[in-house]
């Protein structure tokens, strides 16, 4: 089979799950002078999924600029204060008034094509309250499987090294006292520490643990892992994604906002 014919079945099967998935809400459009991109939204983020919905309803997002863009990672749009901004004008600021409590569900993650709520940082707002006056959509890379299982290891390395030695260093006068005139009770007593260090482990908190659904995910379609948990995705484009690549093509200035607007042109609801 070959690459394209992959990616497209991939796409049909995702357009399989999609549709399984949407059950409540109607989907959107958010067409843009690069193209139209087609939104799906989540049922388990009822509050930033029905906050996005009726801004659209309102016409918000229309004539707003996708005012930052980081190839790779992000495409961020909706600011009130880039509509008819000029050129070089810094943009994005975003509004308090419109801050939600996060949503976050295990099974949204940030794969190409997720809707997201950018926020402020956690020493400002620790509780990650989402900034819902704006919205990112992922642009993300793909990641070999060899790259994700050292993203873990890198994560989960430290945590066991901190169990071992927390749990061996105790005997490790004896260990070495044993290696030397008893084997068989130094292998006796390093078991029982090993055991011990592996109970504690599996119940440690912070380890990292891709579920197979990222992997496939983040291994075809892209994605940016090191977002998961810290915002919430509250939908997803299901058609559209090409559009996504020509925004986070763009040349872009100091201050990440591309050079040749991408423009929100509407935003509005399809049954």
């Amino acid at each position: 089979m070959t690459k394209k014919l992959i990616w497209i079945f991939v796409l049909l099967c995702s357009s399989l799950q999609f549709t399984k998935a949407q059950t409540k809400y109607p989907y959107i459009v958010i067409s843009t002078n690069f193209g139209d991109m087609k939104v799906m939204l989540y049922d388990d983020t009822p509050n930033h999924s029905e906050h996005f919905l009726k801004l659209v309803k309102q016409g918000y997002f229309d004539g707003s600029l996708f005012h930052r863009i980081i190839k790779d990672f992000m495409i961020q749009g909706g600011a009130q204060d880039s509509k008819n901004a000029p050129a070089g004008a810094s943009i994005g600021a975003g509004r308090m008034d419109m801050e939600i409590l996060p949503e976050f569900r295990p099974g949204h993650f940030h794969k190409k094509g997720a809707l997201a709520a950018p926020r402020r940082g956690n020493e400002e707002n620790p509780q990650k309250k989402s900034d819902a006056s704006q919205f990112y959509i992922v642009d993300g890379k793909t990641y070999t499987q060899g790259r994700l299982d050292t993203l873990e290891m890198a994560v989960n390395v430290p945590i066991k090294n901190t169990i071992i030695k927390q749990h061996y260093n105790p005997h490790k006068d004896e260990l070495a006292r044993l290696k030397t005139t008893d084997p068989s009770a130094f292998n006796a007593l390093l078991d029982s520490v090993l055991q011990v260090v592996d109970s504690v482990y599996a119940q440690a908190p912070g380890k990292l643990k891709i579920a197979e659904e990222k992997r496939e995910a983040y291994s075809s379609l892209g994605g940016v892992h090191t977002l998961d948990g810290e915002y919430t995705v509250f939908g997803e484009v299901i058609e559209g994604l090409d559009v996504i690549d020509k925004i986070a093509d763009l040349e872009t200035d100091e201050r990440d906002r591309p050079k040749k607007d991408a423009k929100i042109i509407r935003a509005y609801v399809v049954e």
